[in-house]
């Protein structure tokens, strides 16, 4: 089924985000090699920016990285590092020319310095575009996020910048990542897990989650379209009736 034609263009979510799992599955079952995983899921990156773009989604979050991925064998890491060093060399043109601005989410300060100094250009390449925000969780862990968010808090309370009163849920937000943009209204996670994996823990309050059995490596167009139509017919109250 073609779920592109059975979507409602007046209600596309504004923030979408996406845990990329299922990767190393998706090459076990072919008797590959994870990276072989990775290296596919790249390019569904790539379909899923653009027709996010296509659709005019404001803000997109890829789950690229954890704070926990660090466990995994080096020689994953290795290439996992490989595969964004590539993926920014040879989409950042585009991304520039249709006016895409990269956030990072996370520390990637962390990150070896020559994969640094490349998301470091092209946050600076960027930071003017206004078309749709693409978030790039990156060593990143909603817990880490929360924790972060106080102590810019606590050290701004020290600085007589604001005081305590002047917190409540919608002034933390402006000590997230995410900044200046709106709540999570849809969370999608392919491969047939049930779990949010420290992800946007505070974003996604009241967000609407899609679980797939699809591995990220074949998680088309159209499944993003399905996701977004399965959005559609929710009815979201926020706690109303």
């Amino acid at each position: 089924m073609n779920y592109y034609d059975k979507l409602d263009f007046e209600n596309i979510p504004s923030h979408i985000g996406i845990i990329m799992d299922g990767n190393g599955r998706w090459a076990k079952k072919r008797n590959l090699p994870r990276t072989f995983g990775h290296k596919e899921g790249t390019k569904r990156v790539i379909d899923i920016v653009e027709t996010a773009y296509k659709l005019n989604i404001k803000s997109l979050t890829l789950y690229a990285f954890s704070t926990e991925n660090w466990k995994r064998p080096e020689d994953e890491i290795s290439k996992l590092m490989d595969l964004l060093a590539y993926y920014i060399k040879n989409q950042l043109e585009k991304i520039i020319k249709n006016n895409i601005k990269i956030n990072v989410l996370g520390d990637y300060t962390k990150f070896p310095s020559s994969i640094v100094k490349l998301i470091d250009n092209a946050l600076q390449r960027t930071e003017s575009n206004d078309k749709m925000i693409l978030n790039i969780a990156l060593n990143y862990g909603g817990q880490t996020e929360i924790v972060d968010a106080t102590k810019k808090i606590v050290k701004d309370i020290g600085d007589n910048k604001i005081s305590i009163d002047d917190i409540n849920t919608e002034t933390f937000k402006d000590y997230l990542y995410t900044k200046g943009q709106s709540d999570l209204d849809l969370l999608i996670r392919p491969s047939g897990e049930f779990r949010v994996s420290n992800f946007l823990l505070y974003q996604l309050a009241y967000s609407e989650f899609y679980f797939s059995d699809i591995l990220w490596p074949d998680f088309n167009e159209n499944e993003f379209y399905k996701a977004i139509y399965d959005y559609q017919n929710r009815n979201r109250r926020f706690g109303g009736l």
